[in-house]
C-alpha cells in the first residue's frame, strides 16, 4: 500500500498512505459535516487512512474535505492559515485525528501558532509511536543510490562508471557499459542485479551511474 491520497499513493517521504474512500456512517456522524482537519463544513467528504494504518477501521481514519486533500497531494502548506483548525485538533479525543493533526503541525512548525500548539500538545505513548511510525518506516527503508547519490528504482537503465570483471563468465564489461532494467537487491542497498552479454550478475551501486 502506497502513497497519502488518490487510490494508493507517496506524500511526506518514505509513509505509506491509503488514498480518500467513500466515508461510513459512523465517520461520518462523528465528523458532524465538518472536515476533521481544517473545520470547514463539507457535504462531500472522505475517509482518509491515517498513516501507517489501514482503513479497516473508522478508528484509523479521518474525515477529510476536497480542499484539505488537494492540498496535501500537492505537500502545498503555502496557506497556512487554511490549517488554523489544527491548533484544537491537536486536542481531540479521537486519536487518529490527534496524530494526523501532530503530523501536519510538525509540517507547518516553522508557523509560530503552529509550534506553540506543538509545545503544549500531549500524545500518550501509544499515538507518539503511531505518529512517528512513519519516520520510523521511512529510517528503516533501503534505498540504492548510483554512484553519483542518485536514488536507483528497478527497471532503470544504469551505465558501469569502470571496467567491471565478469566472474565466472570470463569477460571484462568495459566502463560505459548500459545495464537496462535492473532489479534491485532488498536486503542490501549497495548491489542491484543485472544482465550484461545475457549473464545476471549483482554489481555494487558504486560503480554504476544512472542512466537518463
Amino acid at each position: 500500500m502506497t502513497n497519502f491520497f488518490s487510490g494508493n499513493t507517496h506524500f511526506l517521504p518514505g509513509i505509506f498512505y491509503l488514498g480518500p474512500m467513500s466515508i461510513s456512517n459512523t465517520l461520518k456522524e462523528r465528523a458532524a459535516g465538518a472536515c476533521e482537519i481544517c473545520g470547514a463544513a463539507s457535504d462531500s467528504l472522505q475517509a482518509f487512512a491515517v498513516p501507517t494504518r489501514s482503513a479497516d477501521s473508522d478508528e484509523h481514519c479521518v474525515a477529510i474535505c476536497e480542499v484539505c486533500l488537494q492540498f496535501l497531494q500537492q505537500k502545498n502548506y503555502a496557506d497556512a492559515n487554511h490549517f488554523r483548525n489544527l491548533v484544537g485538533a491537536i486536542w481531540s479525543e479521537v486519536p487518529a485525528v490527534k496524530v494526523m493533526a501532530y503530523k501536519l503541525l510538525n509540517q507547518l512548525s516553522k508557523e509560530s501558532w503552529a509550534a506553540e500548539a506543538l509545545d503544549a500538545a500531549y500524545l500518550d505513548e501509544s499515538e507518539m509511536l503511531w505518529a512517528q511510525s512513519e519516520d520510523a518506516a521511512e529510517a528503516d527503508r533501503i534505498i540504492h543510490k548510483d554512484a553519483y547519490g542518485v536514488v536507483l528504482e528497478a527497471g532503470d537503465t544504469v551505465l558501469l562508471t569502470e571496467n567491471l570483471n565478469v566472474k565466472g563468465a570470463n569477460f571484462i564489461a568495459p566502463k560505459g557499459t548500459k545495464v537496462p532494467k535492473i532489479r534491485l537487491v532488498p536486503d542490501n542497498a549497495e548491489q542491484i542485479e543485472g544482465k550484461i552479454e545475457g549473464s545476471t550478475i549483482v554489481i555494487l551501486t558504486k560503480f554504476v551511474r544512472k542512466s537518463n
